[in-house]
């Protein structure tokens, strides 16, 4: 929900801006592309540096579950993760990147923005839980951790968070 993500970080007025994008754009923002959208000097900086913490939110995850693991206090996984939930986070599809730029160029007629309409707002949750039904993890009660997630898996990964 990017909107309410901007709105979280007093940027709403930039919501337009970021309903022409990907995720991926989004992910790859640039100072200098900021610049050229005529986004002010303040905001360019908290937008980038809000991103860098998008970019961060897997190691945090592994960091709370660890944190979690240890017997450690649940208020501050539960924050960081209440926090977390209300940032933009990509449905996580196991399909490998070369399989996925085909398929979107395969459907360029229909980009994926950031502000989707409620029909791509249903795929996603297909997406979703197909990438729930894709993943054999071991039961919560396991101290080792269990099996690594593959680098990306947000949602998996905040799934097995809340399950220590």
């Amino acid at each position: 929900d990017v909107p309410a993500w901007l709105k979280s970080l007093r940027l709403h007025k930039y919501a337009a801006l970021f309903s022409q994008m990907t995720y991926e754009e989004m992910m790859a923002l640039t100072e200098c592309q900021l610049e050229a959208q005529n986004v002010t000097k303040g905001a360019r900086h908290k937008i980038v540096i809000s991103i860098q913490k998008l970019k961060e939110r897997q190691n945090l995850l592994k960091s709370l579950e660890r944190d979690i693991l240890e017997g450690g206090n649940l208020r501050v996984p539960l924050q960081e993760l209440h926090q977390m939930i209300l940032t933009p986070i990509k449905a996580y599809s196991s399909q490998n990147s070369s399989t996925e730029e085909h398929s979107r160029d395969a459907d360029s007629h229909h980009p994926s923005s950031l502000l989707g309409s409620d029909s791509q707002g249903s795929d996603c949750k297909d997406s979703a839980a197909g990438g729930m039904q894709q993943h054999h993890l071991p039961g919560c009660e396991g101290e080792s951790g269990g099996a690594p997630l593959p680098e990306g898996d947000l949602p998996g990964q905040f799934t097995r968070v809340m399950g220590k």
